[in-house]
């Protein structure tokens, strides 16, 4: 199927101006000045996109998509998301993972939903684990998961400095990111740690003295939940001047809000480069409840009205870095002549008009 799209001012995630762009089975073909394509009869969708723009879609590497386990018994366990419920928060691609509950919750039944919500439109992979180590996997080791199952991308999510974590030491952290990593450069992978980081004392201590007595690369490491109090946040910049990753938190209340956090990272001079944003979606919260994917939206556009960042740099948090950081740059993260064609299109309010996955479109609000 070919779409043409029109007059649409792209920000790739850079800002290229005004574009039309060809769209040719799922992925994008073609990127034109406006009106340079005059014979529009082979193609089957048309669509005049003037006063608009578009953004590559919202990666989001940390959504419990199959559920969770709840912090208040069994009746508080969480429901499985929905496609459209990622769709409406500009995800077309997602992450999923296990979180506290990997009793309850399987490897089997997340990697089940990765592929119903794929066969809905969605992009989807998985990490292998919970918070517990050793992390629960589909074939019986983290190494054989990262080389066999081609969802598979890496560790997570796995919990440090938290209550409900099953306080690992540094070799046992080591010995987890040895086989994610070994696992990556057999499979082609980006062989991820993703490290759930709680409220507890150590904060990423653990994560620096891995680093200090081996020799894995930073980059495989993403603590998420940075912005979840000042003093792991305050921990987050020294470990980001430092060379690392970070992962915030959207929606976060009860500590800094994303919108504040990349003000300070900002005014910090951090590199953004090395800064996503992920929803935890779907994941349990301590009063009840569940994480709402929602969040991931209203941050991005919290960052824009508030003038935090511009948007082809605000933009870069959802997309372009997590691309990178997973090993899924160009096809991933950018619009741009070959990658997938996954583009969140927005009204100059940033309200979301149309979103496309893979080239189908699944949300066309007029």
């Amino acid at each position: 199927m070919l779409t043409l799209l029109k007059n649409l001012r792209c920000f790739a995630p850079q800002s290229i101006g005004e574009k039309d762009l060809v769209l040719a089975a799922d992925k994008i073909y073609k990127i034109t000045s406006p009106g340079q394509i005059t014979d529009t009869s082979l193609f089957q969708s048309v669509i005049s996109c003037r006063g608009l723009y578009a953004f590559p879609g919202f990666i989001d590497q940390h959504v419990h998509m199959a559920g969770a386990g709840g912090e208040q018994g069994f009746s508080s366990r969480t429901k499985e998301l929905e496609a459209p419920e990622l769709f409406n928060a500009g995800i077309t691609t997602a992450v999923g993972l296990l979180g506290a509950d990997g009793t309850t919750r399987g490897m089997e039944n997340l990697y089940a939903k990765a592929k119903a919500l794929e066969a809905e439109g969605l992009t989807t992979y998985i990490y292998s684990g919970s918070y517990g180590l050793p992390p629960v996997t589909l074939t019986g080791s983290l190494l054989r998961d990262m080389v066999l199952i081609d969802k598979v991308l890496g560790a997570g999510e796995i919990a440090v400095s938290d209550h409900r974590s099953s306080d690992p030491d540094v070799r046992d952290l080591i010995q987890l990111a040895s086989g994610a990593h070994l696992g990556g450069l057999i499979a082609g992978k980006t062989g991820i740690v993703h490290l759930h980081i709680g409220d507890g004392k150590s904060g990423l201590q653990l994560l620096t003295e891995a680093l200090c007595q081996s020799d894995l690369p930073m980059e495989m490491f993403i603590p998420t939940h940075t912005n979840r109090n000042p003093v792991l946040f305050r921990q987050a910049v020294i470990y980001c001047k430092s060379g690392g990753r970070i992962d915030l938190t959207a929606g976060e209340a009860a500590g800094m809000s994303v919108p504040e956090a990349v003000r300070q990272l900002t005014q910090e001079h951090i590199d953004l480069s090395k800064v996503t944003i992920s929803s935890d979606a779907g994941g349990s919260i301590p009063s009840g409840g569940a994480a709402s994917p929602s969040a991931l939206y209203a941050d991005f556009v919290e960052i824009l009205k508030k003038s935090v960042l511009p948007p082809d740099q605000a933009v870069c948090l959802l997309t372009e870095n997590a691309a990178k950081a997973l090993n899924l740059y160009p096809c991933k993260g950018a619009i741009r002549e070959g990658s997938d064609a996954d583009l969140l299109i927005t009204d100059k309010a940033y309200s979301l008009k149309m979103l496309f996955c893979m080239g189908k479109l699944m949300i066309h609000h007029t």
